[in-house]
């Protein structure tokens, strides 16, 4: 999800630092950052909101979809 939020100055620097450090995105580093304090608070994050769309958003992967991806799915659908 993108939004716009207003960080003090050391949650800012801790979070471009630790991004840098793990070789990931500001956006998630403060992502993972809230997640562990959730955590740690010993409550579960709730569920994501239902799509706004009939198309659902599949699971993070480590491999790119390939047009040769959809055509598998596509002739094991039958489609």
């Amino acid at each position: 999800m993108r939004t716009t939020l207003s960080l003090d100055d050391d949650v800012a620097t801790y979070a471009r630092a630790h991004a840098q450090r793990e070789r990931i995105s500001v956006g998630e580093a403060v992502s993972r950052l809230a997640r562990q304090g959730i955590l740690a608070q010993g409550q579960v994050p709730t569920t994501p909101a239902k799509p706004r769309s009939r198309y659902a958003l599949l699971p993070a992967r480590d491999e790119a979809i390939t047009t040769e991806h959809v055509r598998a799915l596509m002739d094991s659908e039958g489609i």
